[in-house]
């Protein structure tokens, strides 16, 4: 019997094949030392209108409950572990990857907070769940007050963690300083995390930036009718004070809280004081 020669792999693909197992090898190890699971939930990509989420379900299926997790510039859906532990018991979870973020392709155009939110509300029709509760953190709160400003058909509740951008202060430099002072002295597993998902977004961070400080989410909060929770890290440098308040203010239904001690990656370092008071707050709905 003749079988057919195997043809000699080329260093260039030696040298990628080498890279991209070591770039796993160090991903999974990240995700050892942070927390983040290592064995994958239900995993699927959506596309729309030209770019596309990757959504992760972890939990009760069975639960009338659905909280979808939306993350911020720079992140993924990752950065969301340990939010999804304290839930996982009590809803189905969704944890999404928006375009060039995470594990979602980049997009061919920079998608602004308005399609991006279009998205997220044709993958919430797609879910089949339902209207459900949609949580943001960071830039992810604009995403989500648009969603549900444009589709409120798609939002039963509104979680806004460390809403930006704060109109007073738009300038990119402005806030790149004020992210700065805030990561410095960071837990390492903050530190860690979002180095990672930071290099995972890619070339066009610059232009994602813009896309985010483009959008006017004061424009969106007055016509949000779902009961809204806000929530601001004690000491978030991001979300000054005075911006948080303007926030609560400014939609209907909404009420604040504050996790002492935190930053503007609450969630990240520890998610327990949000999840603590987000199950308060939904069993009062």
């Amino acid at each position: 019997m003749h079988c057919a020669d195997r043809t000699p792999e080329s260093p260039v693909d030696a040298a990628a094949e080498a890279v991209s197992q070591l770039t796993d090898a160090v991903d999974r190890a990240i995700d050892e030392i942070t927390g983040v699971p290592t064995d994958a939930g239900r995993i699927e990509v959506f596309a729309h209108g030209g770019a596309s989420v990757v959504a992760e379900r972890r939990g009760d299926a069975a639960s009338a409950c659905t909280v979808v997790l939306v993350h911020g510039i720079g992140m993924g859906r990752k950065v969301f572990a340990d939010l999804v532990r304290h839930l996982e018991n009590e809803a189905l979870v969704v944890a999404l990857d928006l375009p060039g973020y995470g594990d979602a392709p980049e997009p061919t155009r920079t998608p602004t907070i308005e399609r991006m939110a279009d998205l997220v509300a044709a993958y919430l029709r797609h879910l089949g769940r339902g209207p459900v509760v949609l949580l943001g953190h960071s830039m992810g709160t604009q995403v989500v007050a648009e969603t549900a400003a444009r589709h409120p058909d798609t939002v039963d509740r509104l979680v806004l963690v460390a809403p930006t951008v704060d109109r007073h202060r738009r300038r990119a430099l402005r806030q790149l300083w004020r992210l700065a002072r805030d990561l410095w002295g960071e837990s390492p597993k903050v530190l860690l995390l979002g180095a990672r998902e930071y290099l995972r977004a890619g070339p066009n961070l610059r232009r994602k930036m813009r896309a985010m400080l483009t959008h006017r989410p004061e424009a969106a909060y007055a016509r949000v009718s779902a009961p809204t929770l806000m929530v601001r890290g004690e000491s978030d440098v991001v979300v000054p004070p005075e911006w948080f308040d303007e926030v609560v203010a400014a939609i209907p239904d909404s009420r604040g809280f504050v996790v002492e001690g935190h930053r503007h990656e609450t969630l990240i370092r520890t998610a327990e004081p949000t999840a603590r008071e987000l199950g308060r707050w939904l069993s009062e709905q």
